[in-house]
């Protein structure tokens, strides 16, 4: 079996992160934007996996810190699922542009 070099790995990643971050820039709808802010975080830990297993394969920490960051993702999903609710409870609307008027 072969193994899958470092490069695409980090390649791959790194797509993923400026797609998230594309996204997160140019869409208005909320779920989309949630939906590109997780890409970006599984980005982060896809490098934290690539940098463990080649750099410093004897340690687990990469491994800690993407357990951590599933954690605190699933949480910030949770989160901003139910502020996403409450506003279109409110608004019949999840357009980040038009939440302006509840700042006031």
């Amino acid at each position: 079996m072969s193994e899958i070099p470092f490069e695409h790995i980090i390649f791959l990643s790194t797509a993923l992160f400026f797609i998230g971050a594309y996204g997160f820039l140019t869409r208005r709808n909320m779920i989309a934007m949630l939906m590109a802010l997780e890409l970006m975080l599984n980005s982060v830990n896809i490098n934290f996996i690539a940098f463990n297993k080649y750099l410093f394969p004897d340690t687990i920490d990469g491994l800690g810190f993407t357990i951590f960051i599933i954690a605190i993702a699933a949480a910030e999903a949770a989160v901003a699922i139910a502020i996403i609710i409450n506003l279109f409870r409110n608004t019949k609307n999840i357009d980040a542009e038009k939440a302006d008027h509840l700042k006031h």
